[in-house]
């Protein structure tokens, strides 16, 4: 697809930003080094949207252990949000030369920023960061969503409980919300929010989702060269 804008919409999943070790500031040197280089070699923009990684979890957890019983769904989304938005202030600060000074969590109001970066968090309880990177496109006329998690492909089953588990390189929505379903709960583990998904369907937005500590495979998925991951559209 072009992009005669270049500007470009990622969503920088948490277990990136902190998978089970605790922050992973190497893996945040050289995703810092990557975007810089595509902004002053490519002159590119980026929104970036952060998920909230093992810190949501912990979160609940510990609100779970201390209440003796489940929390309510609502206060596990608000838990994961809040976490996005820690992690998001994060990043903020890693490109605080190059990004806009806010971080985005309120959707109903376009944001405007003349900066090369802005990044965004978790919005209000019924979905995740995905649906918020979908409307960042709606809201910014971009036609996907580079979606960096920390495996390389969908697969059609999930492959840490099925041998049988084949991995996938292109698939439309409707295949993908037959594997996803139409329901969101907090924590769930899918490739892509369900509800962000069909609102991506209905708006004919295009996922690559791909491993994202493969800079130079993300590399050729901005370059729209062929790339390691699945294409959804």
């Amino acid at each position: 697809m072009s992009n005669p804008n270049q500007a470009f919409v990622l969503s920088l999943g948490g277990s990136l930003v902190v998978p089970n070790g605790g922050i992973d500031t190497e893996f945040l040197s050289a995703f810092n080094a990557f975007i810089r280089h595509q902004i002053s070699s490519k002159k590119r923009r980026f929104f970036i949207v952060v998920g909230g990684g093992t810190t949501a979890g912990k979160y609940i957890e510990a609100g779970k252990k201390t209440l003796g019983h489940d929390l309510t769904k609502e206060d596990q989304d608000w838990l994961g949000i809040h976490s996005t938005r820690l992690n998001a202030q994060l990043i903020r600060t890693i490109f605080r030369d190059i990004a806009d000074h806010r971080v985005i969590k309120h959707y109903e109001i376009i944001f405007k920023t003349d900066k090369p970066v802005a990044i965004a968090a978790g919005w209000k309880p019924g979905w995740s960061t995905d649906y918020d990177a979908v409307v960042l496109c709606q809201d910014y006329n971009i036609g996907e969503v580079i979606n960096l998690s920390n495996i390389d492909k969908i697969f059609t089953k999930d492959p840490r409980q099925f041998s049988d588990a084949k991995p996938i390189d292109s698939m439309s929505w409707k295949e993908y919300r037959k594997i996803a379903g139409d329901k969101w709960t907090p924590r769930m583990n899918v490739p892509f929010d369900p509800i962000a998904a069909k609102l991506a369907d209905e708006l004919g937005i295009t996922v690559r989702f791909l491993n994202g500590k493969n800079l130079e495979n993300l590399a050729r998925a901005l370059d729209g060269k062929p790339f390691v991951g699945t294409t959804i559209k």
